[in-house]
């Protein structure tokens, strides 16, 4: 039997992985510039694919592109922080809610832990803790629902390696993350929900102490706990 060849990623997804990358590793900072010609030579392609890889990066939120100041970083600060909390405050614990009233498996939640466990750089444990909350919003029976948190993953991403940089806390976070499927998988979905809750709501106000979240939303969750 002969095996099927995998498929070679594309030049412009090869420039978008590695771009990326750097920015959640810090290797490409917050407000750096991003010149079409020195990324075209590092990675040694035509300045075509790094064009569209930056674009794409622009409509994920980890890049922006001005007129003037051409293509940078995005910034990260409390407002931008605010931003992008605000929408996984008010979503995020609904969806869960829903995937474990709807018993949805979270096989892949508890395999993301473990990957996020065995990191070895910034990046990776990102990517698995990005994964980590997908695989909690995603069964959750709504698949808009998924999509609008899909949109905003990258940019939480983004954050959080920025607050990381300044005060690693990602020990902490893996302790919540446990919590959080131990009562998925126990079926309690309003337990779940609070704690997922709390996860988002106090890590962006430790580590963004500017960053004033949706007052309402906060007092429903404090509601839901009395």
């Amino acid at each position: 039997m002969t095996s099927v060849p995998m498929p070679i990623p594309s030049r412009t997804q090869f420039v978008l992985d590695a771009i990326k990358h750097r920015i959640l590793t810090g290797q490409l900072t917050p407000g750096q510039a991003l010149v079409e010609t020195e990324l075209a030579a590092q990675f040694g392609v035509s300045k075509t694919p790094v064009r569209e890889a930056l674009k794409t990066l622009a409509g994920t939120g980890l890049v922006v592109m001005s007129q003037y100041k051409g293509v940078t970083v995005r910034m990260v600060d409390a407002d931008m922080a605010r931003e992008v909390y605000d929408v996984r405050l008010l979503l995020e614990p609904e969806a869960l809610k829903r995937a474990v009233r709807r018993g949805a498996s979270l096989d892949a939640a508890r395999d993301a832990l473990t990957r996020a466990d065995d990191a070895t750089d910034t990046a990776e444990r990102s990517l698995a803790n990005r994964e980590f909350h997908r695989a909690l919003y995603l069964p959750c029976g709504n698949p808009l629902l998924g999509r609008m948190l899909d949109e905003v993953r990258d940019q939480a991403a983004l954050v959080s390696a920025v607050a990381w940089a300044a005060q690693p806390s990602w020990e902490r976070e893996a302790g919540e993350h446990r919590e959080i499927l131990r009562l998925a998988l126990e079926g309690d979905a309003e337990g779940a929900g609070r704690a997922l809750h709390d996860h988002i709501a106090s890590f962006v106000q430790r580590a963004f102490p500017g960053a004033r979240l949706d007052e309402q939303a906060l007092d429903q969750a404090e509601e839901g706990k009395e």
